[in-house]
């Protein structure tokens, strides 16, 4: 019966006994599947197979290679020299080659290091995703004809990571963010935020996951009247946006009427809340990359969840996404960035090992390598993966800032779900749900409110001006509270006390979620109306709003 296989970052032990590896009785053996085990399980198998895929070893157990990559990493003596049965000297000279090349490599890993063979993530140079891929690589087994194989896929794998990196090392991450939503608004589409933004879905799922079939028109408003309680922003132009997203990612079965609007019907297959967010992730994935953005695990889970909880999902996303020309076009991308930049440090010496890394066959029909293009493939990748680097120590700006936690300057509009229900949230400082009720109060109070309309009208007892708005406050009688400048409505209501006869004839369609300081519970209702309550009261707006006066 197969074996669970151990979790990557496990890879300094046996994954059957969990013994660490070492130079006696439990030297690393890999295989031809790229799964390795300690010498002394192996003899006890039953069958001549891998334990955990069931893939058949070739090679007699006591003629394959000890795995000295492994070895070095954990501290043991590595053996001098080792015998392989191969056919000539010159595919033994080859395979020196390219065993030097691993050894090498293995090195970037020793920053990984723990007790009991575990290793721990203590800080590297190499980015998690690309630690994996080498951990993949080093776990190769050169004699086996699978491991060459499994070694070539490995190394142009390990290549493509190699340019995506460079090119995000090159990247603004404040433009970045800029970028990546005017590329979404260019094709019509929205996002609100992530909390806005999941609560719309789970409207959208909410009104079609039964089989019905709505007008854009109704599900459009079925969304607002329910989301504006929570957030008064939600407006129908935006909505619809949001559905726009969700019809480019063809979720929608669209069925035309004469005459009549059409209706939209949401697919069985994303008919629960993750699949539809997953479709509606891969196609916010998908117009960065037509965009030609190139966007980490850990900024997508940032910019689309507000957390870094979600980076394995946007991994998942990305690798789906990736094509087998994806490679080739990056490396084009990254020329360019380079023709930008000046390339200081001369990375433009990389793309011809770039190229040949994306010229190799990813079909897994493909033919075995030979021994010479197997050495050409890990003499690349040790040349690509060695450039990064460099770079990195010596020319990257990120590698010499110190990551300084930042406090969140979001708006938080709700308390952390993770804290309440489970005592701690994973997330810290940067997590975008409030943690406490002062902190929740203060994310929320109102710092300005904008107006859209140039000019207005505003009538009282005391006051009475239609005409555009010049810099200038409406009434000292305001307490300073509302002010106008340059045509917009400025209001700080954030623990001011408000008196009911500063705004005696304000209209009634000026509508406020207020929170009272003493119950901490929202008020719904015309401004005069909350008014005649005397209490210091502070405006918990969830965005920046637009409101308008008449």
């Amino acid at each position: 019966m197969p074996v669970q296989a151990a979790q990557w970052t496990e890879f300094l032990s046996c994954p059957i006994c969990y013994n660490e590896f070492d130079s006696s009785g439990h030297q690393p053996i890999s295989l031809g599947c790229s799964h390795t085990v300690c010498k002394t399980c192996l003899h006890k198998l039953h069958r001549k197979a891998c334990p955990f895929d069931q893939t058949p070893i070739s090679t007699d157990i006591d003629l394959l290679p000890v795995n000295c990559a492994l070895l070095q990493l954990v501290g043991a003596q590595v053996p001098d020299v080792q015998q392989v049965s191969l056919s000539s000297a010159a595919e033994v000279e080859n395979y020196e080659v390219c065993k030097v090349c691993l050894e090498e490599l293995a090195l970037y890993l020793k920053p990984i290091s723990g007790a009991k063979g575990v290793a721990t993530l203590s800080p590297s140079v190499l980015s998690r995703p690309m630690q994996r891929k080498l951990v993949t690589l080093v776990n190769c087994q050169l004699v086996e004809e699978e491991g060459r194989v499994r070694a070539v896929r490995a190394g142009r794998s390990l290549g493509e990571r190699t340019v995506t990196e460079l090119i995000l090392q090159h990247q603004n991450p404040q433009q970045l963010s800029a970028n990546l939503w005017a590329a979404v608004r260019a094709r019509g589409c929205q996002f609100l935020g992530p909390a806005m933004q999941e609560d719309a879905l789970k409207l959208v799922l909410l009104a079609l996951e039964d089989g019905s079939a709505l007008s854009r028109k109704v599900l459009v408003l079925f969304v607002v009247q329910k989301l504006e309680a929570r957030f008064p922003q939600a407006s129908k132009t935006s909505i619809g946006h949001v559905v726009q997203l969700l019809y480019r990612a063809s979720c929608f079965k669209v069925t035309k009427r004469d005459e009549d609007s059409s209706l939209m019907q949401l697919k069985e297959e994303f008919r629960t809340y993750e699949a539809l967010r997953r479709e509606h992730d891969a196609q916010i994935v998908h117009i960065a990359m037509e965009a030609g953005l190139r966007i980490s695990p850990e900024q997508w889970s940032s910019l689309l969840y507000g957390d870094l909880v979600h980076k394995s999902h946007m991994q998942s996303i990305i690798d789906k996404l990736q094509s087998p020309e994806s490679f080739a076009k990056s490396v084009q991308e990254l020329t360019i960035v380079l023709q930008r930049t000046g390339d200081p440090a001369n990375l433009t010496s990389l793309r011809p090992h770039l190229e040949l890394l994306a010229n190799i066959d990813h079909n897994p029909d493909a033919p075995a390598p030979s021994w010479e293009e197997l050495e050409s493939v890990m003499l690349a990748v040790k040349l690509v993966v060695h450039g990064l680097v460099e770079f990195i120590q010596n020319f990257s700006k990120k590698s010499h800032d110190a990551p300084q936690p930042q406090a969140n300057s979001k708006y938080k509009t709700s308390m952390c779900r993770d804290l309440r229900q489970q005592g701690g949230c994973p997330r810290g400082t940067n997590c975008t749900f409030a943690h406490t009720q002062d902190e929740l109060e203060n994310s929320c109070c109102v710092h300005h409110i904008l107006l859209r309309r140039q000019s207005c009208t505003i009538r009282s007892p005391t006051l009475h001006m239609t005409r555009p708005i010049i810099n200038q406050p409406v009434s000292q009688s305001l307490n300073e509270s509302f002010y106008l400048k340059n045509g917009r409505l400025y209001c700080f209501l954030g623990k001011v006390q408000i008196s009911p006869s500063s705004f005696p004839l304000l209209s009634s369609r000026f509508v406020l979620p207020i929170y009272s300081s003493s119950s901490s519970q929202a008020l719904h209702g015309s401004l005069p109306s909350i008014l005649q309550r005397p209490r210091i009261l502070s405006a918990a707006l969830h965005w920046p709003s637009t409101v308008f006066l008449p």
